[in-house]
């Protein structure tokens, strides 16, 4: 089954195969985003001066605020410091404080 997409213009109708879309419309999805006056005049702007659609530059705005983030780190201290186990806090503030200020 062949499809085809009809799209409208300002003389009417017009009759797309999808092959001929650009790739990018093939594989995204539609969504409306509300912006402020001044947000919708700073992307209009940014698209003039880039030359580039508006959607292009929001994707790649949530792209980079979302960037996939390297994996967690974890740090084993396992066996690296010898001693009973105490912590500071369980040491005498007076102890602590011993020699400061002589």
């Amino acid at each position: 089954m062949r499809m085809s997409l009809v799209l409208a213009s300002g003389a009417g109708y017009e009759t797309f195969s999808p092959d001929a879309l650009p790739s990018t419309l093939r594989t995204v999805r539609k969504t409306s985003v509300y912006l402020t006056e001044v947000q919708a005049e700073r992307l209009a702007r940014l698209s003039k001066q880039q030359r580039r659609p508006q959607a292009e530059i929001i994707r790649d705005a949530i792209a980079a605020y979302a960037a996939p983030r390297p994996e967690e780190r974890r740090f084993s201290l396992d066996g690296v410091v010898v001693g009973d186990g105490a912590t500071i806090a369980d040491v005498d503030e007076d102890e602590l404080l011993r020699g400061f200020g002589e």
